[in-house]
């Protein structure tokens, strides 16, 4: 793969009454922008994933990063959107312009704001991720969704509730090192573990430890291609890529199997030329603790309905098996809709540069796996990253 990531920024995530839409994208636009070496006119393309759906009165959005510099002006801007993948479908669409040959350094920002939103409405918003023919009607929302998928795998497969709170702990005591992180509190086991008034379940068998928060943030990645990357800082390259979509009604899938996800990591690895084990890490789509179980099954670090012993056997700590959300995961590090897959991106090529804190940095780090999911398990984006200088 020709593209390499050359810069990178990325906001604290977690709830901001002095922040916009406006102002954490163009604080992280221009961080990048230096981390990366160069100037706002070096810019040949701008995308902004920005999923929106109603938790910001301002919908039209893709210029708002021209507001981090004049020279931006007149440069080729859109927004990009796919649920929750959105950011890492903006990253896809600036890697087509610069294997295209249209574009030689493309910057990417992910953002969005969704503490100003009341409850009701977050769930309202978050839903419409959802097939709303067959699925507007589920209560909770989208946790009541992935609630529902929860009590499907705990009917057949047994009752989970040990391994869910297994990879909440883990997160969160991973999150409790991550400067950045919105939940930076180690809970411990028997907190995730157990109804509390602090922990009350939300939808079938998840609890509040299960379902990743409400989120501010932004995240910004520089692109370019590999001939140019030599000359610059730093390069953290594109192994393998991949962009698998998958029907949207959940009555028309095995929603057990998630196997746009399964399908989307075989192909990056494929293209990659590599195998699961030769991962240092993976940062995985966490927002809810059923998710990360099924998808340790998917990317096949375990059989079906066995992702329970990666969880409990620590397979996936920091300094097990296959380390998975060192970053602490969506369910600590917080889920800006727009800024979670890029945000991925930019803490995976932290970590292969030796620049995370010592506590959740993976020594001798070579290959990092990203999985950012849109809806349930319906837009499945793989990047396999591999730090190049």
């Amino acid at each position: 793969m020709n593209v390499a990531i050359v810069g990178w920024a990325h906001s604290p995530f977690g709830k901001f009454d002095t922040e916009t839409v406006e102002s954490l994208i163009v604080k992280t636009a221009r961080q990048a922008l230096e981390h990366a070496g160069i100037g706002a006119a070096d810019i040949d393309e701008v995308l902004l994933g920005h999923f929106n759906a109603g938790f910001s009165a301002q919908d039209f959005t893709a210029s708002l990063v021209h507001q981090a510099s004049e020279d931006l002006r007149f440069k080729p801007a859109t927004r990009v959107e796919n649920a929750c993948a959105t950011g890492s479908a903006a990253i896809h669409q600036g890697i087509k312009s610069i294997l295209a040959g249209k574009a030689k350094l493309v910057l990417v920002v992910g953002v969005e704001q969704m503490s100003r939103t009341p409850s009701d409405e977050v769930g309202r918003n978050l839903l419409r991720a959802s097939y709303l023919q067959e699925e507007s009607g589920v209560e909770g929302g989208f946790a009541g969704l992935f609630g529902q998928i929860a009590g499907r795998y705990f009917q057949k497969y047994g009752d989970q509730s040990d391994a869910l709170a297994a990879i909440a702990a883990k997160n969160h005591k991973n999150g409790a090192s991550n400067p950045l992180a919105q939940i930076r509190k180690d809970l411990g086991f028997d907190f995730c573990r157990n109804e509390s008034d602090k922990n009350p379940f939300v939808a079938g068998p998840l609890k509040r430890t299960d379902c990743s928060p409400v989120s501010d943030g932004a995240a910004a990645i520089v692109l370019t291609d590999i001939t140019t990357a030599l000359a610059m800082r730093r390069a953290v390259v594109f192994r393998g890529l991949s962009h698998v979509q998958d029907f949207l009604p959940m009555s028309k899938r095995d929603i057990l199997k998630f196997e746009g996800c399964a399908l989307a990591w075989q192909q990056a690895l494929g293209g990659a030329r590599v195998q699961l084990e030769d991962l240092s890490f993976v940062e995985t789509h966490d927002c809810f603790t059923i998710a990360e179980l099924i998808e340790y099954e998917a990317i096949g670090l375990t059989a079906e309905g066995r992702g329970a012993v990666a969880a409990l056997e620590g397979w996936t700590q920091v300094d097990g098996r296959l380390p998975v959300n060192p970053s602490g995961g969506l369910k600590a590090k917080g889920h800006p809709i727009g800024a979670t897959g890029v945000s991925m991106h930019v803490l995976s090529a932290r970590q292969l540069c030796g620049d995370m804190p010592a506590p959740i940095q993976i020594n001798g780090a070579q290959l990092g796996g990203v999985f950012n999911m849109g809806g349930a398990a319906v837009a499945n984006y793989v990047s396999v990253l591999e730090r190049l200088r």
